[in-house]
C-alpha cells in the first residue's frame, strides 16, 4: 500500500521538524555552564530560566522544604544564548 503524495510530504515535514528537536543532544546543568562561562550560578540561572527550550523540573515546597526549579539546558540553547550575549544574533 502506498500513501498519497500529500501525506508523504506531510510526514516528511513532521520528521524533519522532529530531527531539529534532538532529545538526545547534550544537556548542561546550571553549574556546568557557570564553570564553562565563568559566570556565577545565579547569573546563569537568570539567563536561562525564561529561555524557551530549557527543561524545567519543579519541586513544590512543603512545610519542611523550600521549592526549587532544576534546569537542564540543551546544547543548542546554550549556543544560542552565547551568540546573543556576544551580539552575533
Amino acid at each position: 500500500m502506498t500513501l498519497p503524495q500529500n501525506q508523504v510530504a506531510a510526514i516528511t515535514d513532521i520528521s524533519q521538524k522532529l530531527v531539529g528537536m534532538q532529545p538526545f543532544e547534550k544537556h548542561y546543568t546550571v553549574s556546568q555552564i557557570s564553570k564553562l562561562w565563568a559566570f556565577s550560578e545565579s547569573t546563569v540561572r537568570r539567563l536561562f530560566v525564561k529561555e524557551p527550550g530549557v527543561i524545567k523540573i519543579c519541586h513544590q515546597s512543603t512545610r519542611k522544604r523550600r521549592g526549587y526549579i532544576s534546569l537542564r539546558i540543551p546544547e543548542r540553547i546554550a549556543q544560542r544564548v552565547h551568540r546573543r550575549l556576544q551580539g552575533l544574533s
